[in-house]
């Protein structure tokens, strides 16, 4: 598999995908709503990215980019072929990826400066912001917008755009600079592998899912397949607390409604996050929330 993310123009998002998935996708653009994918490396590096555009009629324009607007440069690729494969080699970090392409500057305009932002508001959004990378799921974009919108008061922002993005793109890459010291499985990983698990055998399985039990409870049915038996899932405040070192925990059941359906949901979420090496506290009882307790949560940004 390779370790990018692709976007597409009507918003759908592929993850780790191989190479023929890529190659699908790039011979899949040229109509309305579908004409282009954004290409981005895991974890993302902010400014780094290759794109496409085609039109049915037209070449395919590519472009890449590997930091400010002057690194932005574009050419015209005749096949979708070599459109796929050029993306391949990129998505793989070879080093000559793109020998023989004639690239041109794509004429992007170089930033305002940005005014620094006051210390007092820049510590306590550099502490938000690194409560949400510690909890490790959300992009660039969407923690820009927190910076922006975190200390609001009566309508003013304390901080524009630009402040905010400059400010969460440098924390961002602290923190992917952390983890490249990663090198072992981590209880973040355990778990992500226990959800697809039990995603695969049908329980809809949902990390980071809505802001609390009572919004996930009325979510859960939707967020899955229509013919699974039942769910698992843990809240975005729930992640905190085990961003935070205070375990987490999970909520269950099974679509049916009916108590030994739900004791059978909890005892297979149990079995599956046992087999992936997590240490889980349950009595058994239906009516009691399944704790990971012991948890050294270190969860790898994707973007």
């Amino acid at each position: 598999m390779l370790d990018i993310k692709v976007e597409t123009e009507n918003s759908e998002t592929y993850t780790r995908v191989s190479d023929r998935a890529l190659s699908d996708l790039v011979h899949r653009i040229g109509m309305k709503g579908d004409r282009f994918l954004v290409v981005q490396r895991i974890p993302d590096l902010p400014g780094t990215f290759v794109q496409v555009w085609f039109e049915h009629g037209d070449g395919y324009q590519l472009e890449r980019r590997s930091g400010g607007p002057a690194t932005h440069h574009q050419t015209m690729i005749g096949s979708p072929e070599r459109v796929a494969g050029l993306m391949t080699r990129w998505a793989r970090q070879e080093p000559e990826w793109d020998a023989g392409v004639e690239w041109e500057s794509a004429g992007m305009p170089e930033p305002e400066p940005v005014p620094e932002i006051p210390a007092e508001i820049r510590a306590q959004l550099e502490e938000r912001i690194r409560v949400l990378l510690r909890c490790g799921y959300g992009t660039v974009q969407e923690l820009s917008r927190t910076a922006e919108d975190y200390l609001v008061k009566d309508g003013v922002h304390p901080v524009t755009d630009a402040q905010a993005q400059q400010l969460v793109e440098r924390l961002w890459l602290e923190r992917v600079e952390e983890q490249r010291q990663w090198s072992d499985v981590t209880d973040a990983d355990r778990l992500t592998r226990a959800f697809a698990r039990l995603d695969q055998g049908g329980i809809t399985a949902r990390e980071h899912f809505t802001c609390c039990r009572s919004c996930g409870l009325a979510e859960i049915r939707g967020a899955g397949r229509k013919d699974a038996r039942g769910f698992v899932f843990f809240h975005t405040q729930g992640t905190e607390s085990a961003a935070s070192g205070h375990g987490l925990t999970l909520y269950y059941g099974g679509f049916d409604e009916a108590t030994d359906e739900t004791a059978f949901v909890g005892r297979e979420v149990v079995e599956a996050l046992g087999d992936a090496g997590l240490t889980v506290q349950w009595d058994g009882s239906p009516d009691r929330a399944i704790e990971l307790t012991g948890l050294d949560w270190r969860k790898r940004l994707v973007g």
